[in-house]
């Protein structure tokens, strides 16, 4: 059977192409057994609307039947208002914030996914990707399966209509242990509210108390936005299944050692959540302090780029000596990015976002702090604003190590040649920037941040492969595609995407 080739990576319809922030997938949340279940969804969702601004969509149940909505756009304006619970009543509920990784921009794959299946319906949120979706979803058609998305997360539900498992919880495990990739997902029955994560702890997965209620949610700030208690992560390879009779664990696949993504504490996670075990505020306030420390510079002032890199700067700061400023302030109201109509128009787009502070810039001698450095087309328009300012020196610093190889796990990321670390050497990319210097945090300061030993190659600690090339999983979607789907060659990590 021939696959077809992966779609080549391309700009929703209201992205700029410029603009190269990063994106995660999604974020998801569930909650089971407590009054008026979709408006507590809500608010979880408020509080992971940073990981995914595109869409989003609440499943609930009220004992009789399932009650679903799905819309483009910001959760603020799809679920508030006094009428929430009379449209989608009942005592359990979850809920998807979504940006497109897999898919494409349309309201048929925002999630959550609904199906009517034997026994009773299932809704499905999901976070991440799954890395042999085409392979599973070829497999799906050939043997008569209809899908309405072009979704990954629609697979799973296939897998489980599919299973031929006496319960539900079966089935479930039975769908589950043949998809492959980074992945969280939350689904609700009419008894049961299910979290599951990927076997290396991909994507992050969080349990929390809310008056005795179990809540799950992708970090710990929703379960803060509702009043939840943390109680502990979903382990990598755990399953939970809530029920009126409370929490029940278990662990379907073999055990493996966790690797979960280090860009949650580079750029995706708030940094008022705890990911694994780890303050996101503090392990990003160590890559700067490690940052100075590695590639200090005698300058005058160290400025953020907002908001992201406020805490690395902060660290920066601390540790160089120089004094912290906001040199750079965001504007919290310039909306969506869209594609204005001219090329001229778009250069300004950069200041819808950030304005330049010309008391703090002008004259000094600037070290100015990013997260990450993706294509670089984002910070080069900074790097031109903040000299425009007058700032007699730029010196540019990522939070994170060089980004030379792109994602396949859910992180909307560029493929290898558009990524600037990826074609260009050091002095080639501060020559693009137009910058005095520039300097990457080590992996090994990467490392060091997040209070893990040296990197060991044949034990990763991490999903790391952004940086060093060093895939989790295997491929498998891409090695069909690219003919190499031979068993020997997938033993090895896959290591070229152009």
């Amino acid at each position: 059977m021939t696959l077809p080739a992966p779609p080549p990576h391309r700009d929703p319809p209201h992205r700029d192409p410029d603009d190269d922030t990063l994106r995660l997938e999604c974020g998801v949340f569930g909650v089971f057994g407590v009054d008026d279940a979709s408006q507590v969804v809500a608010l979880g969702l408020h509080a992971l609307q940073h990981r995914g601004q595109e869409a989003c969509g609440i499943a609930a149940f009220d004992g009789q039947g399932f009650h679903t909505e799905r819309h483009m756009g910001l959760v603020a304006d799809a679920f508030s208002g006094p009428d929430l619970a009379r449209r989608l009543p009942g005592f359990a509920g979850i809920g998807h914030t979504r940006y497109s990784t897999a898919g494409g921009s349309f309201i048929r794959n925002v999630q959550p996914m609904f199906a009517d299946l034997g026994g009773g319906g299932v809704a499905i949120a999901h976070n991440g990707n799954l890395t042999n979706f085409l392979h599973l979803r070829q497999q799906l058609v050939a043997d008569g399966a209809i899908f309405q998305s072009t979704s990954d997360s629609e697979v799973i539900l296939h897998l489980i209509a599919r299973s031929r498992k006496a319960k539900v919880v079966d089935r479930f495990i039975e769908a589950i242990s043949q998809i492959e990739g980074g992945y969280a997902l939350v689904a609700l029955t009419n008894k049961k509210l299910i979290g599951v994560r990927d076997p290396l702890g991909i994507r992050p997965l969080v349990l929390g108390d809310l008056g005795g209620k179990y809540v799950l949610a992708s970090e710990t700030s929703a379960l803060e936005m509702i009043g939840a208690r943390f109680v502990r992560d979903v382990a990598h390879g755990e399953m939970v299944v809530i029920t009126e009779e409370g929490v029940e664990s278990l662990r379907p696949f073999p055990a493996n050692h966790a690797r979960p993504c280090v860009f949650e504490y580079v750029y995706f996670a708030r940094p008022d959540s705890v990911v694994n075990g780890k303050s996101v505020y503090e392990v990003r306030k160590q890559m700067g302090r490690r940052l100075a420390e590695e590639s200090g510079v005698p300058a005058d002032v160290v400025v953020p780029v907002p908001d992201s890199g406020v805490p690395a700067a902060l660290g920066y700061a601390e540790r160089s000596g120089l004094p912290f400023d906001l040199g750079i302030i965001r504007s919290h109201y310039a909306g969506r990015t869209f594609i204005q109509p001219t090329q001229g128009v778009r250069e300004l787009g950069v200041r819808m976002k950030h304005s330049p502070n010309r008391a703090v810039l002008e004259g000094k001698r600037v070290v100015l702090i990013d997260d990450s450095i993706v294509r670089g087309t984002t910070s080069l328009k900074i790097v031109r604003m903040v000299r425009e300012a007058g700032a007699k020196e730029v010196h540019l610093r990522s939070a994170s190590p060089q980004i030379q190889w792109p994602d396949f796990y859910g992180i909307d990321m560029p493929d290898r040649e558009k990524l600037l670390a990826a074609t260009k050497s050091l002095a080639e990319m501060a020559e693009f920037l137009e910058v005095d210097s520039l300097g990457f945090l080590s992996v090994e300061g990467l490392y060091w941040a997040m209070g893990a030993g040296p990197r060991d190659p044949d034990v990763p600690q991490f999903t790391d492969h952004y940086f060093t090339g060093d895939y989790p999983t295997r491929l498998l979607d891409r090695e069909i595609a690219e003919g190499r789907n031979d068993p020997a060659e997938q033993q090895l990590s896959f290591l070229v995407d152009a």
